[in-house]
């Protein structure tokens, strides 16, 4: 039997997967089981942040895996610790908590949210509030918080205790703060399963100042954004604010599954034992990995993913059969005239590998990719739209 084969019997059947079986790669390229070649625009959805099997990264997994690959939590482990000392350094955080996915980290942020503002102002105060069109995971509880209605489908009775309000509507948000008294307010500064939306700096800003103003958390999602994906190391940073809780995956590992709560000062000492675990959570081998990734994270790079997303604007912007393109750094939307599938399977034939979100295509790339494959990349996504 094929490999598609036995994945479509065994393997339970939540994908809409491609008729591509990707075997090996390095960098920015991929690699089919046929040996056709791939110019990899996706990296994981968003994950392989320094693109296939990079030297760096894979001398320090491969390292930590000689050492000791998991002890659990019940012991102390240096990747863990070191982790998390870089984070809460690069981003004046206090404590984090490590977990195994964005969905997870989203998790966490909920229900620190949900104890301190129990402690604070009384068990009644837990409703969370989120933005209309966003997305914060598939778990019950972050599908409750997701603002997508045709996530919810078929999946009722959701989470209570989560409302869900228009983004860059400052006083609809502040009118919902006023009714109903929020444990939290929960917002991706780029809606990226909602189509790689920017949110207004001005509502941004406005919402931090409401939540500080309150004593009510301010949880920026960034488990899509983060990591370097926008041009700065956490997408809040584009706008001046200072969030309570912060929750990063996806490009942190650089492959490995990982997730990560950030707490502020106000909230670090929300969590005490036994209020939270996760037998995986600050696995040694994961940790490593996103040391590596975190520490690699600086003004150079950064200043080459801005400069890339730059390109990929100028290139793509008011050309034949592009409608608009939105989003920050290297995390973009593309609104296509033709349908956003057809573009994607046209570009697959070409041998460049794309995403979607809703109706737009997606671009992820490695923070890395060499120009010379963007470049030829843009190119077919150019001509596969015309």
């Amino acid at each position: 039997m094929s490999i598609t084969s036995i994945d479509k019997e065994y393997v339970a059947g939540t994908y809409g997967r491609f008729p591509v079986e990707i075997v090996s790669g390095k960098g920015s390229i991929l690699v089919d089981s046929g040996g056709k070649e791939y110019i990899d625009m996706g990296s994981g959805i968003g994950v392989t942040a320094f693109g296939t099997a990079d030297e760096q990264w894979l001398a320090a997994v491969t390292a930590q895996l000689g050492k000791l690959q998991h002890t659990s939590n019940l012991y102390y482990t240096e990747p863990c610790a070191l982790l998390a000392k870089a984070l809460c350094e690069k981003t004046g955080m206090k404590k984090v908590f490590f977990s195994n996915s964005g969905a997870e980290a989203n998790e966490c942020a909920i229900k620190v949210a949900r104890k301190y503002s129990a402690e604070k102002k009384g068990a009644d105060c837990y409703t969370v509030v989120t933005l209309l069109n966003s997305f914060h995971g598939r778990t019950l509880t972050t599908l409750s918080a997701t603002g997508q209605e045709h996530f919810h489908k078929l999946f009722n009775p959701l989470t209570p205790g989560f409302v869900h309000v228009p983004a860059n509507d400052t006083a609809v948000l502040e009118q919902t703060v006023a009714a109903v008294n929020p444990a939290a307010v929960m917002l991706e500064c780029v809606q990226g399963e909602g189509g790689v939306v920017p949110l207004n700096a001005q509502f941004v800003q406005a919402a931090a100042k409401l939540c500080q103003e309150n004593d009510i958390p301010l949880i920026i999602d960034e488990v899509q954004t983060g990591n370097g994906r926008t041009g700065k190391l956490y997408a809040y940073q584009h706008f001046g604010i200072r969030p309570d809780v912060v929750s990063t995956a996806k490009g942190l590992g650089g492959g490995l599954p990982i997730g990560a709560t950030l707490m502020s000062e106000k909230v670090q000492n929300v969590l005490g034992p036994g209020d939270h675990g996760s037998t995986y959570g600050g696995n040694p081998v994961a940790s490593a990995g996103a040391l590596n990734v975190i520490s690699r994270i600086d003004d150079a790079l950064l200043a080459e993913v801005n400069a890339k997303s730059a390109y990929i604007f100028q290139q793509l912007s008011g050309a034949e059969g592009i409608e608009s393109v939105t989003g920050m750094g290297l995390m973009i939307g593309i609104k296509t005239v033709k349908p956003a599938r057809d573009i994607l399977m046209a570009c697959m034939d070409q041998g460049v590998l794309c995403l979607t979100a809703k109706d737009k295509l997606r671009l992820l790339p490695a923070l890395n990719i060499p120009m010379e494959h963007l470049e030829k990349a843009i190119a077919v996504i150019k001509a596969a739209c015309k």
